[in-house]
């Protein structure tokens, strides 16, 4: 969901629905992949929020398994849409939700491909799970700033 080059100040980052996410991220978690196996994963998250607005990248890699996603989206009300890719495998698609205040639920889409997305943010502590129903199946993340 989120490859974008992301360099935008933290003052601009403090108002608008993205602001409890704004800054980089760290954790680790689980993948599974189609043939049920899982891996421990190692993450980094940035995201840089300017007002309605948010870049974010999500970087996963175990010894065998890595993912870059990055994501471009506005925030209207509650509803969240806008577009996402993963560079290692070069797809892109759209990506609609709803949320505010550092909680959200996601759908990516592309062709042949749909994920379901939680993100969940509380103080300095952030939760991320995925679900799809292809060669990756999911992943549970936690993060931290």
């Amino acid at each position: 969901m989120f490859a974008a080059g992301i360099a935008n100040s933290e003052s601009k980052a403090q108002s608008g629905p993205f602001a409890p996410l704004a800054g980089s991220w760290s954790g680790a978690g689980t993948v599974t992949l189609d043939d049920g196996s899982t891996e421990r994963i190692r993450c980094r998250a940035r995201y840089a929020p300017i007002g309605p607005t948010m870049e974010m990248s999500l970087t996963c890699a175990s010894d065998a398994y890595k993912f870059n996603l990055g994501a471009n989206v506005r925030a209207e009300g509650g509803a969240v849409a806008g577009s996402w890719s993963e560079a290692s495998r070069n797809i892109s698609g759209s990506l609609q939700g709803r949320g505010a205040g550092g909680n959200y639920e996601l759908v990516a889409s592309t062709a042949g491909f749909n994920a379901n997305i939680s993100l969940k943010t509380s103080g300095n502590k952030q939760s991320v799970t995925m679900r799809a129903d292809s060669q990756f199946r999911g992943a549970n993340i936690s993060l931290s700033r």
